[in-house]
């Protein structure tokens, strides 16, 4: 079984992600900064309890995100799911000195409850599924900021290996299939992915849709 993908020439002389990270910042002065930059940024914002950190996505880091978005949704609409898709919305709560702002994030289960509206997950439920891809190192344990937020499923994927992490009793733990997708193997995956690099996106989302339909539980 596959277990990673081979690293791609881009991602071993290109750099996928530039980052800054301030300490001691407090909870205003990063609500201040959000509201300064706005929602069209480059860069994802993410706070961690007085920790700052400002990340701009580059080319290796944008095409495996913007291609595992796709499949994700691709699943849910071909399995006949719900979703109500966020990409890097913010979230964030006060409370806990939170925020992040994913790669992805969806409304798959709890989708119904979130249709039509804003969502402001200090009185939401947090979304279902989150996804980042995290190929430098970051200063911030994401693993558990997003379990502080509640998130139930995290994929992080690092340019070769797809982590799958279930939230259980307020952790993460890794598990080999995804829980909203249990019929999926993560072969396919990473598939999928290396497809796109080959063939061509386009061509890899005609074959994994046909293998989908050929897959997908009755």
């Amino acid at each position: 079984m596959q277990t990673q993908l081979p690293v791609a020439e881009t991602t071993k002389t290109m750099p996928a992600e530039q980052r800054l990270t301030l300490n001691n910042v407090s909870w205003d002065t990063y609500e201040k900064i959000l509201d300064a930059f706005g929602e069209h940024r480059a860069a994802h914002i993410t706070y961690d309890e007085g920790v700052l950190e400002f990340m701009v996505p580059l080319e290796a880091h944008e095409n495996p995100s913007e291609a595992l978005g796709s499949m994700i949704f691709n699943l849910v609409v071909d399995c006949d799911l719900t979703i109500k898709s966020m990409a890097s919305t913010t979230l964030r709560r006060k409370q806990l000195q939170k925020g992040a702002e994913p790669d992805k994030c969806f409304y798959i289960q709890n989708e119904p409850l979130v249709r039509g509206k804003t969502v402001d997950i200090e009185k939401d439920p947090p979304p279902d599924l989150v996804m980042e891809v995290d190929i430098t190192h970051s200063d911030i344990n994401k693993n558990a900021l997003y379990a502080k937020l509640g998130i139930p499923e995290f994929w992080r994927f690092n340019g070769e290996t797809l982590r799958i992490l279930q939230l259980k009793d307020g952790q993460y733990q890794e598990v080999e299939v995804s829980p909203t997708f249990p019929w999926l193997d993560k072969k396919v995956i990473y598939g999928y992915l290396e497809e796109c690099r080959s063939l061509g996106e386009a061509q890899a989302m005609r074959n994994f849709r046909k293998w989908l339909q050929e897959n997908k539980p009755s």
